[in-house]
């Protein structure tokens, strides 16, 4: 009977020496991973911010496939929620949404050691080259029971989480890529185009040097406008006075005005005039990368349709302005392609 009162007294000595052990360690935690992403921090924002969203990008499905997940009303911004069931039971509330710079987020995980409130962290920056990079993090505190389990286990918290964490990027990188891939193509048909006066500069370009060119062309007609306080009434546009096989092009870049200008200078600026023009009109709502396939599906409708070019060249019209369009899903550009009046 002594050597069994010995014995729950070395054990007690141990269990009591071992919490006081655990007690004194730090047990708050701080793990983040950041990933530069080329794209817009506005879409990768936007994706973030909607948690319908984290399902497909998320690297928890794929853990566990049974996983549901549960959507509240509000689903995107301050007071949005969502949970899941699974192995462990959860759920997440968006406290401070600042679009497109930062969001924080309350977690809620039933764990089998009792539930556990740690706090998520997404930071947004652009950098000089247009690029993002995204910053996302946790942080808490472990109770005396997770220090316990982890020293016994031997389980790596932070490098578990920091792996989750790096293939969670990874997904969202993805669905970024796939969010401002995003194109299509229509032709709306036959349309009259109401032309009108305009400022202009004509040059030659390779096809690698086109939107290059093509930027400096737009910068110098608006710095004139500007010097001359001269407003511009209409969305830019480009007339492809001729195109080559490999791509190189002769085009004029052009802003709209009300009225004909006298130019005068060596601002390398003119004033030209476009009429009303007969025009098959397709409409590419995507990237400008697809232009070329946006051009090709014009120009096979016109051949399809026995069509005649009339001697106005072709032209396409920038319907949106990608400062105020960051995802380049959005942007509009109207392809017109002028030709003969239908009798």
């Amino acid at each position: 009977m002594k050597f069994l009162k010995f014995f729950l007294f070395l054990i007690l000595i141990v269990v009591i020496g071992g919490a006081i052990y655990f007690g004194t360690q730090d047990g708050t935690y701080q793990i983040e991973s950041t990933r530069t992403m080329n794209a817009p921090k506005e879409v990768i924002y936007d994706i973030v911010n909607e948690y319908k969203t984290w399902e497909d990008w998320g690297p928890w499905k794929k853990e566990e496939p049974t996983m549901v997940f549960n959507y509240a009303d509000k689903t995107s911004g301050e007071g949005a929620s969502y949970s899941w069931q699974g192995e462990m039971d959860g759920s997440m509330t968006t406290t401070e949404a600042i679009p497109h710079t930062s969001i924080k987020q309350d977690m809620t995980l039933q764990t089998p050691g009792g539930e556990r409130k740690p706090e998520v962290y997404w930071t947004f920056e652009t950098t000089p080259e247009l690029a993002t990079i995204v910053t996302w993090g946790i942080q808490g505190e472990h109770t005396l029971m997770d220090k316990v389990y982890y020293a016994i286990t031997g389980m790596d918290f932070d490098g578990d989480m920091m792996a989750m964490y790096d293939e969670g990027l990874t997904g969202l990188e993805a669905a970024a890529r796939k969010e401002i891939s995003k194109y299509t193509v229509n032709v709306d048909g036959i349309t009259q185009y109401s032309g009108g006066f305009y400022l202009y500069r004509t040059t030659s370009a390779k096809a690698n040097k086109v939107s290059q060119i093509m930027g400096e062309n737009y910068g110098g007609i608006t710095a004139f406008m500007n010097e001359n306080n001269i407003a511009i009434s209409g969305m830019p546009f480009t007339i492809y006075n001729e195109t080559l096989d490999n791509g190189d092009v002769i085009m004029t870049n052009a802003l709209p005005v009300r009225e004909k200008i006298i130019v005068a200078g060596d601002a390398n600026v003119f004033s030209g005039y476009m009429p009303t023009v007969t025009a098959v009109k397709a409409t590419l709502r995507g990237n400008y990368v697809n232009l070329g396939e946006a051009w090709a599906t014009a120009m096979q409708y016109v051949q399809d349709q026995g069509y005649t070019l009339s001697s106005e060249k072709p032209f396409e019209v920038y319907v949106t302005d990608p400062q105020n369009h960051p995802n380049p899903a959005n942007w509009v550009t109207e392809i017109y392609v002028p030709i003969e009046d239908i009798k």
